[in-house]
Protein backbone atom coordinates (compact mmCIF):
# COMPACT_ATOMS: atom_id res chain seq x y z
CA UNK A 1 0.00 0.00 0.00
CA UNK A 2 2.79 2.40 0.94
CA UNK A 3 4.31 1.99 -3.23
CA UNK A 4 0.17 2.47 -4.12
CA UNK A 5 -1.37 5.89 -2.33
CA UNK A 6 1.58 8.09 -3.00
CA UNK A 7 0.79 8.09 -6.37
CA UNK A 8 -2.57 8.83 -5.79
CA UNK A 9 -1.95 12.32 -3.91
CA UNK A 10 -4.93 12.89 -1.32
CA UNK A 11 -5.34 9.56 -0.14
CA UNK A 12 -2.42 8.94 1.67
CA UNK A 13 -3.10 11.70 4.11
CA UNK A 14 -6.71 10.31 4.92
CA UNK A 15 -5.33 6.67 5.48
CA UNK A 16 -2.23 7.94 7.89
CA UNK A 17 -5.18 10.42 9.61
CA UNK A 18 -7.53 7.58 10.17
CA UNK A 19 -10.26 9.46 7.73
CA UNK A 20 -10.56 6.67 5.25
CA UNK A 21 -9.93 2.65 5.92
CA UNK A 22 -6.55 1.76 3.81
CA UNK A 23 -9.11 -1.11 1.74
CA UNK A 24 -11.01 1.28 1.16
CA UNK A 25 -7.89 3.26 -0.43
CA UNK A 26 -7.01 1.11 -2.59
CA UNK A 27 -10.24 0.31 -4.25
CA UNK A 28 -10.64 3.61 -4.81
CA UNK A 29 -7.13 3.30 -6.56
CA UNK A 30 -7.77 0.59 -8.41
CA UNK A 31 -10.99 2.56 -10.06
CA UNK A 32 -9.08 5.92 -10.64
CA UNK A 33 -5.39 4.37 -11.86
CA UNK A 34 -4.79 5.41 -15.76
CA UNK A 35 -7.56 8.10 -15.24
CA UNK A 36 -6.33 11.23 -14.27
CA UNK A 37 -9.34 13.23 -15.03
CA UNK A 38 -11.24 11.06 -12.54
CA UNK A 39 -11.65 13.27 -9.44
CA UNK A 40 -11.00 11.29 -6.11
CA UNK A 41 -12.47 14.06 -4.39
CA UNK A 42 -15.27 13.66 -6.40
CA UNK A 43 -15.90 10.16 -5.52
CA UNK A 44 -14.91 10.18 -1.91
CA UNK A 45 -17.91 13.09 -1.17
CA UNK A 46 -20.74 11.60 -3.68
CA UNK A 47 -19.84 7.61 -2.08
CA UNK A 48 -19.64 9.52 1.62
CA UNK A 49 -16.39 7.88 2.18
CA UNK A 50 -15.14 11.29 3.82
CA UNK A 51 -16.97 14.08 4.57
CA UNK A 52 -16.23 17.30 2.02
CA UNK A 53 -14.91 19.78 5.09
CA UNK A 54 -12.34 16.80 5.59
CA UNK A 55 -11.77 16.25 2.73
CA UNK A 56 -10.52 20.17 2.36
CA UNK A 57 -8.96 20.48 5.14
CA UNK A 58 -6.41 17.58 4.53
CA UNK A 59 -6.65 18.78 0.69
CA UNK A 60 -5.23 22.02 2.04
CA UNK A 61 -2.43 20.70 3.65
CA UNK A 62 -1.04 18.40 1.68
CA UNK A 63 -1.32 21.12 -1.58
CA UNK A 64 -0.05 23.84 0.34
CA UNK A 65 -2.63 25.71 -0.64
CA UNK A 66 -4.81 28.39 0.58
CA UNK A 67 -8.32 27.00 1.80
CA UNK A 68 -11.32 29.55 1.21
CA UNK A 69 -14.76 29.69 1.87
CA UNK A 70 -16.27 30.13 -1.12
CA UNK A 71 -19.66 30.65 -0.66
CA UNK A 72 -18.29 34.60 0.90
CA UNK A 73 -16.59 35.38 -1.95
CA UNK A 74 -17.87 38.09 -4.22
CA UNK A 75 -17.32 36.66 -7.66
CA UNK A 76 -16.47 38.60 -10.86
CA UNK A 77 -18.96 36.96 -13.20
CA UNK A 78 -17.72 38.47 -16.31
CA UNK A 79 -14.48 36.39 -15.62
CA UNK A 80 -16.59 32.85 -16.31
CA UNK A 81 -17.43 34.76 -20.04
CA UNK A 82 -13.42 34.22 -20.92
CA UNK A 83 -13.51 30.82 -19.82
CA UNK A 84 -14.72 30.13 -23.43
CA UNK A 85 -11.58 28.16 -25.27
CA UNK A 86 -9.79 26.00 -26.74
CA UNK A 87 -9.51 22.67 -24.17
CA UNK A 88 -6.03 20.75 -24.42
CA UNK A 89 -7.80 17.66 -23.16
CA UNK A 90 -10.00 17.43 -26.21
CA UNK A 91 -7.64 17.98 -28.89
CA UNK A 92 -7.42 21.61 -28.94
CA UNK A 93 -11.43 21.21 -29.65
CA UNK A 94 -13.11 24.49 -28.82
CA UNK A 95 -15.40 24.28 -25.34
CA UNK A 96 -17.90 26.76 -23.76
CA UNK A 97 -16.89 27.80 -20.37
CA UNK A 98 -19.50 26.42 -18.64
CA UNK A 99 -18.90 22.94 -19.94
CA UNK A 100 -14.80 23.75 -18.88
CA UNK A 101 -16.02 24.88 -15.34
CA UNK A 102 -18.59 21.95 -14.81
CA UNK A 103 -16.27 19.77 -16.18
CA UNK A 104 -13.06 20.69 -14.33
CA UNK A 105 -15.11 21.99 -11.16
CA UNK A 106 -13.13 25.15 -11.25
CA UNK A 107 -14.44 28.41 -10.77
CA UNK A 108 -12.51 31.88 -11.59
CA UNK A 109 -12.82 33.89 -8.77
CA UNK A 110 -11.12 37.20 -9.43
CA UNK A 111 -8.12 38.65 -11.20
CA UNK A 112 -5.45 40.75 -9.62
CA UNK A 113 -3.54 42.34 -12.90
CA UNK A 114 -2.24 39.30 -14.60
CA UNK A 115 -2.78 36.79 -12.05
CA UNK A 116 -6.43 35.04 -11.95
CA UNK A 117 -7.52 32.99 -9.17
CA UNK A 118 -9.36 29.81 -9.48
CA UNK A 119 -11.19 27.84 -6.66
CA UNK A 120 -11.17 24.06 -7.20
CA UNK A 121 -11.54 20.85 -5.09
CA UNK A 122 -9.10 18.28 -6.69
CA UNK A 123 -5.80 20.23 -7.28
CA UNK A 124 -4.75 16.84 -8.58
CA UNK A 125 -3.17 17.44 -11.68
CA UNK A 126 -3.03 21.44 -11.30
CA UNK A 127 0.23 22.32 -13.23
CA UNK A 128 -2.10 21.13 -16.27
CA UNK A 129 -5.20 22.59 -14.80
CA UNK A 130 -3.39 25.99 -14.41
CA UNK A 131 -1.88 25.67 -18.37
CA UNK A 132 -5.70 25.28 -19.44
CA UNK A 133 -6.77 28.01 -17.85
CA UNK A 134 -4.30 30.31 -18.72
CA UNK A 135 -4.49 29.62 -22.24
CA UNK A 136 -8.37 30.25 -22.25
CA UNK A 137 -7.79 33.39 -20.23
CA UNK A 138 -3.94 34.36 -21.19
CA UNK A 139 -3.71 34.86 -17.82
CA UNK A 140 -1.16 33.48 -14.68
CA UNK A 141 -3.34 30.70 -12.57
CA UNK A 142 -3.40 30.53 -9.00
CA UNK A 143 -5.37 27.45 -8.04
CA UNK A 144 -7.04 27.88 -4.47
CA UNK A 145 -8.62 25.28 -2.22
CA UNK A 146 -12.60 25.05 -1.52
CA UNK A 147 -15.28 22.76 0.10
CA UNK A 148 -16.64 20.29 -3.15
CA UNK A 149 -20.16 20.52 -1.89
CA UNK A 150 -20.29 24.19 -1.66
CA UNK A 151 -18.27 24.75 -4.67
CA UNK A 152 -20.45 22.94 -6.70
CA UNK A 153 -23.72 24.87 -4.87
CA UNK A 154 -21.93 28.27 -5.81
CA UNK A 155 -20.49 27.15 -9.55
CA UNK A 156 -24.67 26.36 -10.51
CA UNK A 157 -25.78 29.51 -8.88
CA UNK A 158 -23.15 31.34 -10.78
CA UNK A 159 -23.80 30.03 -14.31
CA UNK A 160 -27.38 30.02 -13.89
CA UNK A 161 -27.00 34.29 -12.77
CA UNK A 162 -24.11 34.79 -15.66
CA UNK A 163 -26.02 33.32 -18.12
CA UNK A 164 -23.11 33.05 -20.28
CA UNK A 165 -24.25 30.21 -22.33
CA UNK A 166 -24.65 32.51 -25.20
CA UNK A 167 -22.95 29.85 -27.59
CA UNK A 168 -25.96 27.19 -26.88
CA UNK A 169 -28.82 29.92 -28.09
CA UNK A 170 -27.64 28.12 -31.84
CA UNK A 171 -28.97 25.23 -30.62
CA UNK A 172 -32.31 23.19 -31.32
CA UNK A 173 -33.59 23.82 -28.34
CA UNK A 174 -34.28 26.92 -28.58
CA UNK A 175 -34.99 27.26 -32.65
CA UNK A 176 -38.64 28.46 -32.25
CA UNK A 177 -36.76 31.59 -31.12
CA UNK A 178 -36.00 31.99 -35.04
CA UNK A 179 -39.83 32.26 -35.65
CA UNK A 180 -40.38 34.93 -33.76
CA UNK A 181 -41.42 37.91 -35.98
CA UNK A 182 -41.65 41.69 -35.95
CA UNK A 183 -44.19 44.32 -37.35
CA UNK A 184 -43.65 45.37 -40.64
CA UNK A 185 -43.76 49.08 -38.86
CA UNK A 186 -41.62 48.40 -36.60
CA UNK A 187 -38.99 46.51 -37.71
CA UNK A 188 -38.21 44.15 -40.31
CA UNK A 189 -38.89 40.20 -40.15
CA UNK A 190 -35.05 38.75 -39.27
CA UNK A 191 -34.52 35.25 -37.76
CA UNK A 192 -31.00 34.29 -36.47
CA UNK A 193 -30.25 32.35 -39.60
CA UNK A 194 -29.97 35.34 -41.43
CA UNK A 195 -27.92 37.40 -38.92
CA UNK A 196 -23.65 37.00 -38.80
CA UNK A 197 -22.57 33.69 -36.79
CA UNK A 198 -20.97 36.67 -34.41
CA UNK A 199 -24.24 38.08 -33.85
CA UNK A 200 -27.11 35.08 -34.27
CA UNK A 201 -26.46 34.30 -30.33
CA UNK A 202 -27.02 38.07 -29.16
CA UNK A 203 -30.45 37.58 -31.71
CA UNK A 204 -31.11 34.34 -29.74
CA UNK A 205 -30.60 36.08 -25.97
CA UNK A 206 -32.56 39.37 -26.78
CA UNK A 207 -35.53 37.08 -28.34
CA UNK A 208 -35.47 34.62 -24.93
CA UNK A 209 -35.15 37.81 -22.37
CA UNK A 210 -38.50 38.62 -24.35
CA UNK A 211 -40.34 35.60 -24.38
CA UNK A 212 -39.12 35.04 -20.80
CA UNK A 213 -40.61 38.24 -19.72
CA UNK A 214 -43.96 37.56 -21.44
CA UNK A 215 -44.48 34.11 -19.52
CA UNK A 216 -43.49 35.54 -16.23
CA UNK A 217 -45.98 38.14 -16.60
CA UNK A 218 -43.58 40.93 -16.28
CA UNK A 219 -44.21 44.44 -16.95
CA UNK A 220 -41.16 45.70 -17.94
CA UNK A 221 -37.55 44.94 -18.83
CA UNK A 222 -34.51 46.55 -17.93
CA UNK A 223 -31.10 46.09 -20.22
CA UNK A 224 -28.61 47.77 -17.65
CA UNK A 225 -24.93 48.52 -18.16
CA UNK A 226 -22.75 48.74 -15.26
CA UNK A 227 -19.02 49.06 -15.14
CA UNK A 228 -17.98 45.44 -13.92
CA UNK A 229 -21.00 43.61 -14.68
CA UNK A 230 -24.23 43.87 -16.91
CA UNK A 231 -27.64 42.43 -15.33
CA UNK A 232 -31.01 42.05 -17.01
CA UNK A 233 -34.12 42.49 -14.90
CA UNK A 234 -37.73 42.22 -14.77
CA UNK A 235 -40.42 43.71 -13.14
CA UNK A 236 -42.98 41.48 -11.68
CA UNK A 237 -45.95 41.85 -9.88
CA UNK A 238 -44.39 45.56 -9.37
CA UNK A 239 -40.73 44.22 -8.04
CA UNK A 240 -37.36 44.30 -9.92
CA UNK A 241 -36.13 41.26 -10.10
CA UNK A 242 -32.30 39.71 -11.92
CA UNK A 243 -33.63 37.46 -14.84
CA UNK A 244 -29.86 37.19 -16.15
CA UNK A 245 -26.39 38.36 -15.88
CA UNK A 246 -24.72 38.35 -19.52
CA UNK A 247 -21.16 39.25 -20.30
CA UNK A 248 -20.24 42.96 -20.12
CA UNK A 249 -18.85 42.55 -23.90
CA UNK A 250 -22.09 42.21 -25.14
CA UNK A 251 -23.26 45.51 -23.91
CA UNK A 252 -23.30 47.23 -27.19
CA UNK A 253 -24.83 44.08 -29.04
CA UNK A 254 -27.31 43.67 -27.25
CA UNK A 255 -28.47 47.58 -27.08
CA UNK A 256 -28.41 47.50 -31.09
CA UNK A 257 -29.99 44.44 -31.59
CA UNK A 258 -32.98 46.43 -29.23
CA UNK A 259 -32.47 49.35 -31.23
CA UNK A 260 -32.94 47.46 -34.74
CA UNK A 261 -35.88 45.67 -33.43
CA UNK A 262 -37.56 48.97 -32.77
CA UNK A 263 -35.98 51.07 -35.67
CA UNK A 264 -34.09 53.44 -33.93
CA UNK A 265 -31.01 54.98 -34.66
CA UNK A 266 -27.96 52.56 -34.10
CA UNK A 267 -25.31 54.97 -34.61
CA UNK A 268 -26.72 57.59 -31.88
CA UNK A 269 -25.71 56.87 -28.12
CA UNK A 270 -25.55 60.11 -27.01
CA UNK A 271 -29.23 61.13 -26.55
CA UNK A 272 -32.45 59.15 -25.51
CA UNK A 273 -34.62 58.01 -27.86
CA UNK A 274 -38.09 56.10 -28.32
CA UNK A 275 -39.27 53.28 -30.26
CA UNK A 276 -41.60 50.59 -30.45
CA UNK A 277 -41.65 46.78 -31.29
CA UNK A 278 -44.63 44.68 -32.14
CA UNK A 279 -43.75 40.55 -31.47
CA UNK A 280 -45.63 38.32 -32.95
CA UNK A 281 -45.82 35.26 -31.11
CA UNK A 282 -48.45 33.27 -33.10
CA UNK A 283 -51.23 33.65 -35.84
CA UNK A 284 -53.63 35.26 -32.93
CA UNK A 285 -51.69 36.34 -30.51
CA UNK A 286 -48.81 39.42 -30.74
CA UNK A 287 -47.49 41.72 -27.61
CA UNK A 288 -46.49 44.96 -28.15
CA UNK A 289 -43.17 46.69 -26.23
CA UNK A 290 -42.58 50.55 -25.56
CA UNK A 291 -39.30 51.14 -25.75
CA UNK A 292 -36.97 53.67 -24.30
CA UNK A 293 -33.14 54.32 -24.55
CA UNK A 294 -30.85 56.45 -22.17
CA UNK A 295 -26.93 56.88 -22.58
CA UNK A 296 -25.68 56.24 -18.61
CA UNK A 297 -21.81 56.74 -17.44
CA UNK A 298 -20.97 52.85 -18.50
CA UNK A 299 -23.25 52.51 -21.79
CA UNK A 300 -27.34 52.88 -22.73
CA UNK A 301 -29.58 51.51 -20.75
CA UNK A 302 -32.76 49.91 -22.60
CA UNK A 303 -36.49 49.63 -20.45
CA UNK A 304 -38.93 47.83 -22.60
CA UNK A 305 -42.75 48.21 -21.08
CA UNK A 306 -44.38 45.38 -21.72
CA UNK A 307 -48.45 46.35 -23.33
CA UNK A 308 -50.57 43.70 -23.62
CA UNK A 309 -53.45 44.89 -25.95
CA UNK A 310 -55.32 41.92 -24.64
CA UNK A 311 -59.11 43.45 -23.72
CA UNK A 312 -60.30 40.13 -22.29
CA UNK A 313 -58.53 40.63 -18.73
CA UNK A 314 -60.74 44.04 -18.51
CA UNK A 315 -63.40 43.01 -16.06
CA UNK A 316 -64.41 45.12 -13.02
CA UNK A 317 -64.89 42.31 -10.77
CA UNK A 318 -61.19 41.61 -10.59
CA UNK A 319 -60.07 44.94 -10.43
CA UNK A 320 -59.98 44.43 -6.16
CA UNK A 321 -62.47 47.68 -6.16
CA UNK A 322 -65.07 46.63 -3.16
CA UNK A 323 -68.49 46.59 -3.65
CA UNK A 324 -69.45 50.61 -2.91
CA UNK A 325 -66.60 51.43 -5.07
CA UNK A 326 -67.86 49.44 -8.16
CA UNK A 327 -71.06 51.11 -7.41
CA UNK A 328 -69.78 55.04 -7.41
CA UNK A 329 -67.72 53.85 -10.27
CA UNK A 330 -70.68 52.44 -12.59
CA UNK A 331 -72.87 55.54 -11.36
CA UNK A 332 -70.08 58.05 -12.99
CA UNK A 333 -69.84 55.91 -16.00
CA UNK A 334 -73.90 56.29 -16.32
CA UNK A 335 -73.38 59.67 -16.63
CA UNK A 336 -73.92 61.47 -20.03
CA UNK A 337 -71.48 64.04 -19.52
CA UNK A 338 -68.85 65.05 -16.69
CA UNK A 339 -65.42 64.46 -16.07
CA UNK A 340 -64.06 61.23 -14.51
CA UNK A 341 -60.03 61.54 -12.90
CA UNK A 342 -57.96 58.22 -12.53
CA UNK A 343 -54.72 59.32 -10.59
CA UNK A 344 -51.85 57.34 -9.35
CA UNK A 345 -48.26 57.01 -10.51
CA UNK A 346 -46.85 55.56 -13.06
CA UNK A 347 -47.73 51.35 -13.54
CA UNK A 348 -50.33 51.79 -10.65
CA UNK A 349 -53.14 50.19 -13.25
CA UNK A 350 -54.89 53.39 -14.29
CA UNK A 351 -54.49 52.40 -18.19
CA UNK A 352 -56.42 49.35 -17.48
CA UNK A 353 -59.14 50.95 -14.77
CA UNK A 354 -59.87 53.42 -17.13
CA UNK A 355 -59.78 50.98 -20.31
CA UNK A 356 -62.67 48.97 -18.30
CA UNK A 357 -64.72 51.78 -17.95
CA UNK A 358 -64.22 52.06 -21.93
CA UNK A 359 -64.48 48.20 -22.28
CA UNK A 360 -68.34 49.02 -20.52
CA UNK A 361 -69.68 51.19 -22.04
CA UNK A 362 -67.96 50.34 -25.96
CA UNK A 363 -71.27 49.71 -27.55
CA UNK A 364 -72.58 49.88 -31.16
CA UNK A 365 -74.71 53.98 -30.55
CA UNK A 366 -71.90 55.24 -29.02
CA UNK A 367 -68.89 57.11 -30.69
CA UNK A 368 -65.48 56.64 -28.39
CA UNK A 369 -62.19 58.34 -29.10
CA UNK A 370 -59.31 58.16 -27.28
CA UNK A 371 -55.57 60.64 -27.29
CA UNK A 372 -53.02 58.41 -25.58
CA UNK A 373 -49.40 58.16 -25.25
CA UNK A 374 -48.85 55.60 -26.20
CA UNK A 375 -52.00 53.49 -26.79
CA UNK A 376 -51.24 50.66 -24.55
CA UNK A 377 -54.41 48.51 -25.18
CA UNK A 378 -56.08 47.64 -28.57
CA UNK A 379 -60.14 47.88 -28.38
CA UNK A 380 -62.15 47.51 -31.21
CA UNK A 381 -64.89 49.78 -31.52
CA UNK A 382 -62.43 52.46 -29.81
CA UNK A 383 -61.26 55.13 -32.09
CA UNK A 384 -57.44 55.62 -30.64
CA UNK A 385 -54.90 58.21 -31.41
CA UNK A 386 -51.78 57.91 -30.82
CA UNK A 387 -50.11 61.22 -29.52
CA UNK A 388 -46.89 61.97 -31.04
CA UNK A 389 -45.10 65.40 -30.50
CA UNK A 390 -42.53 65.28 -32.74
CA UNK A 391 -45.20 65.03 -35.99
CA UNK A 392 -47.69 67.81 -34.21
CA UNK A 393 -49.78 65.34 -32.73
CA UNK A 394 -50.67 66.74 -29.15
CA UNK A 395 -53.24 65.92 -26.60
CA UNK A 396 -54.92 69.26 -27.18
CA UNK A 397 -54.57 68.98 -31.41
CA UNK A 398 -56.24 65.41 -30.77
CA UNK A 399 -59.03 66.81 -28.44
CA UNK A 400 -59.81 69.93 -30.64
CA UNK A 401 -60.30 66.86 -33.51
CA UNK A 402 -62.60 65.04 -31.44
CA UNK A 403 -64.95 67.81 -30.84
CA UNK A 404 -65.57 68.17 -34.22
CA UNK A 405 -66.43 64.45 -34.93
CA UNK A 406 -69.34 64.31 -32.63
CA UNK A 407 -68.53 62.32 -29.34
CA UNK A 408 -69.76 61.34 -27.00
CA UNK A 409 -67.15 59.79 -24.90
CA UNK A 410 -63.44 60.92 -25.10
CA UNK A 411 -60.72 59.49 -22.99
CA UNK A 412 -57.03 61.72 -22.38
CA UNK A 413 -54.00 59.72 -21.70
CA UNK A 414 -53.17 62.50 -19.22
CA UNK A 415 -53.94 66.05 -18.46
CA UNK A 416 -50.13 67.45 -18.61
CA UNK A 417 -50.75 71.57 -18.96
CA UNK A 418 -53.61 74.12 -18.47
CA UNK A 419 -54.54 73.79 -22.56
CA UNK A 420 -55.16 70.26 -22.38
CA UNK A 421 -57.02 70.40 -19.24
CA UNK A 422 -59.08 73.19 -20.54
CA UNK A 423 -60.46 71.82 -23.64
CA UNK A 424 -61.48 68.54 -21.71
CA UNK A 425 -63.61 70.82 -18.77
CA UNK A 426 -65.52 72.45 -21.49
CA UNK A 427 -65.86 68.83 -23.58
CA UNK A 428 -66.99 67.40 -19.91
CA UNK A 429 -69.03 70.37 -19.38
CA UNK A 430 -71.04 70.71 -23.13
CA UNK A 431 -72.16 67.47 -22.83
CA UNK A 432 -69.39 64.69 -23.12
CA UNK A 433 -68.37 62.14 -20.76
CA UNK A 434 -64.48 62.49 -20.53
CA UNK A 435 -62.25 60.32 -18.76
CA UNK A 436 -58.51 61.28 -18.18
CA UNK A 437 -55.39 60.39 -15.52
CA UNK A 438 -52.92 62.63 -13.65
CA UNK A 439 -50.23 62.43 -11.64
CA UNK A 440 -50.97 62.88 -7.75
CA UNK A 441 -50.74 60.86 -4.53
CA UNK A 442 -54.73 60.63 -3.62
CA UNK A 443 -57.84 62.19 -4.71
CA UNK A 444 -57.82 65.46 -3.00
CA UNK A 445 -54.40 66.79 -4.27
CA UNK A 446 -56.04 65.53 -7.67
CA UNK A 447 -58.34 68.79 -7.12
CA UNK A 448 -55.67 71.28 -6.15
CA UNK A 449 -53.27 69.97 -8.82
CA UNK A 450 -55.95 71.17 -11.39
CA UNK A 451 -55.61 74.18 -10.22
CA UNK A 452 -52.34 74.56 -9.29
CA UNK A 453 -52.26 74.08 -13.44
CA UNK A 454 -54.49 77.56 -13.43
CA UNK A 455 -57.48 75.86 -14.54
CA UNK A 456 -60.56 77.68 -12.90
CA UNK A 457 -61.75 76.39 -9.71
CA UNK A 458 -65.61 76.99 -10.92
CA UNK A 459 -64.74 74.84 -13.98
CA UNK A 460 -63.51 72.31 -12.00
CA UNK A 461 -65.80 72.14 -9.61
CA UNK A 462 -69.14 71.62 -12.14
CA UNK A 463 -67.00 69.63 -14.41
CA UNK A 464 -65.48 66.61 -12.46
CA UNK A 465 -68.06 64.24 -11.29
CA UNK A 466 -65.86 60.84 -9.76
CA UNK A 467 -61.61 60.80 -8.97
CA UNK A 468 -60.26 57.58 -8.37
CA UNK A 469 -56.71 57.29 -6.60
CA UNK A 470 -55.68 53.75 -6.55
CA UNK A 471 -52.04 51.86 -6.17
CA UNK A 472 -50.98 48.29 -6.88
CA UNK A 473 -50.28 45.74 -3.90
CA UNK A 474 -49.01 42.14 -4.53
CA UNK A 475 -51.79 39.37 -3.69
CA UNK A 476 -51.01 36.83 -1.10
CA UNK A 477 -50.81 33.44 -2.69
CA UNK A 478 -53.31 31.29 -1.25
CA UNK A 479 -51.28 28.25 -1.38
CA UNK A 480 -48.39 29.35 0.97
CA UNK A 481 -49.73 32.20 2.76
CA UNK A 482 -48.76 32.20 6.81
CA UNK A 483 -51.68 33.39 9.50
CA UNK A 484 -49.83 35.99 11.64
CA UNK A 485 -49.81 36.18 15.78
CA UNK A 486 -52.81 38.79 16.42
CA UNK A 487 -54.40 40.08 19.67
CA UNK A 488 -56.75 37.35 20.13
CA UNK A 489 -54.05 34.80 20.17
CA UNK A 490 -51.81 36.36 22.72
CA UNK A 491 -52.15 34.47 27.00
CA UNK A 492 -50.65 37.30 28.00
CA UNK A 493 -52.13 41.29 28.95
CA UNK A 494 -48.91 42.91 28.60
CA UNK A 495 -48.29 41.21 25.02
CA UNK A 496 -51.97 42.02 23.84
CA UNK A 497 -51.87 45.40 24.75
CA UNK A 498 -48.81 45.87 22.94
CA UNK A 499 -49.64 44.25 19.63
CA UNK A 500 -53.27 45.73 20.10
CA UNK A 501 -51.67 49.62 20.53
CA UNK A 502 -49.59 48.94 17.29
CA UNK A 503 -52.00 47.59 14.86
CA UNK A 504 -53.84 50.87 16.19
CA UNK A 505 -51.22 52.89 15.01
CA UNK A 506 -50.86 50.92 11.92
CA UNK A 507 -54.93 52.52 11.02
CA UNK A 508 -57.27 49.25 11.87
CA UNK A 509 -60.07 50.42 14.38
CA UNK A 510 -61.00 48.70 17.69
CA UNK A 511 -63.63 47.18 16.49
CA UNK A 512 -61.88 45.17 13.46
CA UNK A 513 -59.42 44.28 16.51
CA UNK A 514 -62.21 43.01 18.82
CA UNK A 515 -63.57 40.58 16.47
CA UNK A 516 -62.95 37.09 17.12
CA UNK A 517 -62.29 36.49 13.39
CA UNK A 518 -59.49 38.76 12.79
CA UNK A 519 -56.58 37.12 11.41
CA UNK A 520 -53.65 38.77 9.21
CA UNK A 521 -51.21 36.85 7.32
CA UNK A 522 -47.85 37.37 5.64
CA UNK A 523 -46.12 35.83 2.94
CA UNK A 524 -44.04 32.76 3.02
CA UNK A 525 -40.35 33.66 2.88
CA UNK A 526 -39.51 30.35 0.99
CA UNK A 527 -42.41 30.56 -1.30
CA UNK A 528 -43.98 27.45 -3.53
CA UNK A 529 -44.36 26.22 -7.09
CA UNK A 530 -47.09 28.56 -7.39
CA UNK A 531 -45.78 31.65 -6.82
CA UNK A 532 -42.81 33.91 -6.76
CA UNK A 533 -41.47 34.98 -2.64
CA UNK A 534 -45.24 34.31 -1.09
CA UNK A 535 -46.91 36.47 -3.88
CA UNK A 536 -49.01 35.98 -7.12
CA UNK A 537 -50.37 38.40 -9.14
CA UNK A 538 -51.75 41.89 -8.44
CA UNK A 539 -54.61 43.79 -6.38
CA UNK A 540 -55.78 47.20 -6.76
CA UNK A 541 -56.20 49.61 -3.37
CA UNK A 542 -58.69 52.32 -4.11
CA UNK A 543 -60.02 55.55 -3.26
CA UNK A 544 -63.14 56.32 -5.17
CA UNK A 545 -64.03 59.90 -4.36
CA UNK A 546 -67.43 61.32 -6.13
CA UNK A 547 -67.67 65.09 -5.77
CA UNK A 548 -70.57 66.17 -3.41
CA UNK A 549 -72.34 69.35 -3.50
CA UNK A 550 -70.15 70.61 -0.23
CA UNK A 551 -67.06 69.09 -2.01
CA UNK A 552 -68.36 71.70 -4.84
CA UNK A 553 -68.49 74.63 -2.56
CA UNK A 554 -65.19 73.87 -1.53
CA UNK A 555 -63.33 73.93 -4.63
CA UNK A 556 -64.94 77.12 -5.44
CA UNK A 557 -64.05 78.82 -1.99
CA UNK A 558 -60.64 77.99 -2.84
CA UNK A 559 -60.08 75.23 -0.15
CA UNK A 560 -56.63 73.74 -0.20
CA UNK A 561 -56.38 69.34 -0.48
CA UNK A 562 -56.19 68.88 3.69
CA UNK A 563 -59.86 71.11 3.61
CA UNK A 564 -60.82 68.68 1.01
CA UNK A 565 -59.22 65.70 2.68
CA UNK A 566 -61.27 65.99 5.88
CA UNK A 567 -64.66 66.78 4.13
CA UNK A 568 -63.79 62.85 2.18
CA UNK A 569 -63.49 61.55 5.67
CA UNK A 570 -66.66 63.37 6.99
CA UNK A 571 -68.49 61.76 3.96
CA UNK A 572 -67.18 58.42 4.89
CA UNK A 573 -65.21 58.01 2.12
CA UNK A 574 -61.84 55.58 2.81
CA UNK A 575 -58.66 56.59 2.13
CA UNK A 576 -55.84 54.71 -0.16
CA UNK A 577 -54.46 53.63 3.49
CA UNK A 578 -57.63 52.49 5.01
CA UNK A 579 -58.25 50.22 1.60
CA UNK A 580 -55.36 48.59 1.91
CA UNK A 581 -55.84 47.71 5.44
CA UNK A 582 -59.29 46.28 4.26
CA UNK A 583 -57.48 43.79 1.72
CA UNK A 584 -55.03 43.13 4.75
CA UNK A 585 -58.18 42.32 7.20
CA UNK A 586 -59.82 39.86 4.48
CA UNK A 587 -55.83 37.81 3.92
CA UNK A 588 -55.46 39.40 0.12
CA UNK A 589 -52.50 41.21 0.72
CA UNK A 590 -49.93 41.89 3.69
CA UNK A 591 -49.07 44.56 5.68
CA UNK A 592 -46.28 45.01 4.26
CA UNK A 593 -47.31 45.58 1.30
CA UNK A 594 -49.69 47.88 2.32
CA UNK A 595 -46.75 49.49 3.66
CA UNK A 596 -44.82 49.46 0.90
CA UNK A 597 -47.49 51.47 -1.55
CA UNK A 598 -48.94 54.03 1.06
CA UNK A 599 -48.09 56.79 3.37
CA UNK A 600 -50.01 57.52 6.37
Amino acid sequence: MADVLPLTGLLKPLVDNNLLAEVVAKDLYEKIKGKPHISVVKLLVEQKKVAADEIAMQAAYHYALPLVDIEAVALDRDLIAKMDGIDKDKKDSKVSGEQFIRKYTALPLFQRGNMLYVAVADPANDDELRKNIGLRTQTKVELVLANYERLLKVIDKALEEADTKMSDFSSDEFSDLDDLELNEETGSETSADEESGEDAPVVRFVNKMLTDAIRMGASDLHFEPYEKYYRVRFRVDGILKTAAKPPLSLRLKIAARIKVMSRLDVSERRVPQDGRIKLKLSKTKSIDFRVSTCPTLFGEKTVMRILDSDSGALDINKLGYEEEQKKLYLEALANPYGMVLVTGPTGSGKTVSLYTGINILNQEGVNISTAEDPVEINLPGVNQVQIDEKTGMTFDKALKAFLRQDPDIILVGEIRDIVTGSIAIKAASTGHLVMATLHTNDAPQTLSRMIDMGLAPFAIATAVNLIMAQRLCRRLCSYCKVAMTVVNDLVKDQEREVLRQSLLEEGFTATQLDNPTFQLYRASHEGCNNCSGGYKGRVGIYQVMPISDEMRRLIIGGANAVQLADQARKEGIPDLRQSGLKKVADGITSMSEVNRVTQE
